[in-house]
């Protein structure tokens, strides 16, 4: 007697993987129309019949909780910005805290990340962190909220961004650390960041300091804002076409502390004293940041509390209580890259 078929069989048969079967048998969005009739036309000729308790059991809680890591470049082999291996260990904490096992996994814009977890039972939630681009990604969180997905990611407050977001005041953090800077007597900057569209905390730091500047009657050159992504090496880039231009500013406020180290090294490697010559400050208050020389004075984001708030936010969506973004306080940490910090970090 023939066994009956399986979604194996199917997929064998449509050229495709079980899970977009099994999404294409109840329907999922995330499986094309087309796609989605040839499968269900496959699965009647071979008469099969979805098994009604093993779908059951997989929208049965997994009382696990996903933490998908986009890679980052880094100058070491982690491919993970050194920001969020603290908000790791504060998310590890809290899912055991509540009784949650944590799968951690890397993820790439180009993988099929958002239909693998909740989908499949692996996960009862996705937790997002360091997602890059965002407008590469946006459009798999739309897909992630149209298939029922709950999902929190860090990231910055946008009103039409889908899901729920946790993330720092960016713009406050930008506009405080410039004000520092001002307060110090500084007269001409730089910025050291991304500020397009595709990266929105960086964006809004950027607009905290060109905004700071405006309030001291200070208008900002746009020639004087340098594109960099969060890596030592475009900051050591930013920072050459500055010396090499003539184009030295009294302070360069960057993005990321990353980008901050980079300054700091082709500042060195010209001999270009810190902060004599030039204050240079960072974002993120990265462990490094208080053993650079001179130790870099930068911005707090409290990555315990949002590991915290992570975690929390997510297991509300999952139990269906009400959930929205949530926007944490920036604090900052005056050392001695800006000339006006203790001889010790902190």
């Amino acid at each position: 007697m023939k066994d009956k078929a399986t979604s194996f069989d199917i997929a064998h048969i449509a050229g495709v993987s079980q899970s977009t079967v099994s999404r294409a048998l109840s329907d999922s969005p995330l499986v094309n129309k087309q796609t989605r009739e040839k499968i269900q036309r496959i699965a009647r000729d071979l008469n099969y019949k979805v098994d009604k308790n093993a779908s059951n059991l997989r929208k049965q809680k997994s009382n696990t909780i996903a933490l998908l890591l986009f890679e980052d470049p880094t100058s070491d082999d982690s491919m993970i910005n050194p920001f969020f291996l603290s908000m790791l260990g504060s998310i590890t904490r809290a899912c055991a805290n509540a009784g949650y096992d944590l799968l951690v996994s890397f993820q790439n814009l180009e993988s099929d990340w958002h239909a693998e977890y909740e989908d499949s039972n692996k996960a009862d939630g996705i937790i997002l962190l360091g997602y890059g681009d965002y407008l590469d990604y946006r459009t798999k969180l739309t897909q992630l909220e149209e298939q029922g997905t709950h999902f929190v990611r860090w990231g910055a407050h946008d009103s039409e961004h889908p899901g729920v977001s946790i993330g720092c005041d960016n713009y406050q953090g930008g506009y405080d650390i410039t004000r520092h800077l001002l307060d110090n007597g500084h007269k001409h900057y730089a910025f050291v960041g991304d500020a397009g569209s595709h990266a929105p905390e960086f964006m809004a730091r950027y607009l905290g300091f060109v905004d700071a500047l405006s309030a001291h009657g200070i208008t900002h050159d746009s020639d004087n804002q340098y594109n960099a992504i969060s890596t030592e090496d475009d900051g050591f880039t930013a920072a050459q076409a500055m010396i090499n231009d003539a184009r030295l500013p009294d302070a360069i406020v960057c993005a990321s502390d990353l980008i901050a180290m980079g300054v700091l090294r082709a500042l060195r490697h010209a001999n270009i004293m810190v902060p004599d010559d030039v204050a240079v400050v960072g974002y993120d208050n990265i462990t490094v940041s208080a053993y650079t020389t001179p130790s870099l004075t930068t911005v707090q984001q409290n990555t315990r509390r949002a590991g915290e708030l992570l975690v929390d936010t997510l297991l509300k969506a999952i139990n269906s209580e009400p959930v929205e973004d949530f926007l944490m306080p920036a604090e900052l940490v005056i050392r001695q890259s800006c000339g006006a910090g203790p001889a010790s970090s902190d």
